[in-house]
Formats: C-alpha cells, sequence, structure tokens
C-alpha cells in the first residue's frame, strides 16, 4: 500500500515543471565571522492552467529550493485560459510597489514579459500573452502581482452563470465589439 503511495506522489511530481526565480543569500554576522543562509524563491505549475510560488530558506541552496517547491505545490491556483493558449481578457495586478499589466494576444505572438513574470507565465502554460511590469523591479512583488491579475481572471462560462446568461451572448458580444449600439443594448 504505501509503495503505491510512493508512486503516485511521483508521477505528481513529474506533471509540474519547476522554475528557480531568484535567489538571495543573506549573511548574519556572530563571533567567529559570517554565517550564511540562502532565500529561494520558486515558481510551479503544469502548464495546463495551474501554477504556485513558493518561498524557502535554509542554510544551503538545494534545501531552500526544495522548501519553496514544496509550498509552491501546496500554494496552486487554477486559471482559466482561452483555447488553452492566452488570457480571456486583459489584467492588472499589484501587490506592494509592484504593479503589472497582462494582455491577451492572438496566435503567434508568444510570452512577450520579462524576468519573474515571464516565468510564472510559462509555468502557467500561457503561449500568447503580453505582460509589462510597472513600478517595482522586486522578483517577490513582481511575481505576487502577476498572482494578483491572474486570480482576477474570469472566463465567459463563470460570468454567464452569474449573469444567468448563456455563454454564446457574451462570446459573441467579445467578437462583435461594444462600438455598435445593439451590443451595448443586448
Amino acid at each position: 500500500m504505501a509503495r503505491r503511495n510512493r508512486e503516485d506522489d511521483r508521477d505528481r511530481d513529474n506533471e509540474f515543471v519547476d522554475k528557480l526565480v531568484h535567489i538571495n543569500r543573506v549573511a548574519t554576522v556572530v563571533k567567529g565571522g559570517r554565517r550564511f543562509g540562502f532565500a529561494a524563491l520558486v515558481v510551479v505549475g503544469d502548464e495546463k492552467g495551474r501554477v504556485g510560488f513558493g518561498h524557502g530558506k535554509a542554510r544551503e541552496v538545494p534545501e531552500a529550493i526544495r522548501k519553496a517547491t514544496d509550498e509552491a505545490k501546496k500554494t496552486m491556483i487554477r486559471v482559466p485560459l482561452r483555447e488553452g493558449r492566452t488570457l480571456h481578457h486583459d489584467g492588472y495586478g499589484r501587490h506592494g510597489a509592484g504593479k503589472v499589466v497582462l494582455r491577451a494576444a492572438p496566435p503567434g505572438t508568444g510570452v512577450i514579459a520579462g524576468g519573474p513574470m515571464r516565468a510564472v507565465l510559462e509555468t502557467l502554460g500561457v503561449q500568447d500573452v503580453v505582460g509589462k511590469s510597472l513600478g517595482s523591479s522586486n522578483p517577490y512583488n513582481m511575481v505576487r502581482a502577476t498572482f494578483d491579475a491572474l486570480k482576477r481572471q474570469r472566463s465567459p462560462r463563470h460570468i454567464a452563470a452569474k449573469r444567468g446568461l448563456k455563454v454564446g451572448s457574451l462570446v459573441e458580444r467579445r467578437q462583435d465589439g461594444v462600438s455598435s449600439p445593439d451590443a451595448i443594448e443586448a
């Protein structure tokens, strides 16, 4: 029985992609000199719409990365994707002084985003998106701001259920645009 659980855990671990975003070396001064520690920021995702991030601290780098990866797997969120390749709508997120703007993009655009935001979007499984970081370039704030923007994503199915409409009417409006007077009245 225990053997089967370990195999299930291994299979579950293999489905996730993890990216090391940042390692910070910190030192504490003690009587004999300096004692170093490491903090790691890791992003984990399944490239199918689930992503999480974690922060781990330890005296050795591999241990800090392991702790961060474990935390990231525990704190995963699900993000609805359009056609499995881009976001449903543009989004804005912030955390502290870190602000990010995420925009849905047409096929073939690729992931246009820098640093920590790129790591989050690639592990999420987004293939076409444009992201811009405004404000702080601190990796921790950028990752948290990106997660704030992703948590605000809503699928047409979710909005239709909330409004009591059919999904087709919402998607139809998106393609027509809101500039026509009929779309505004409907």
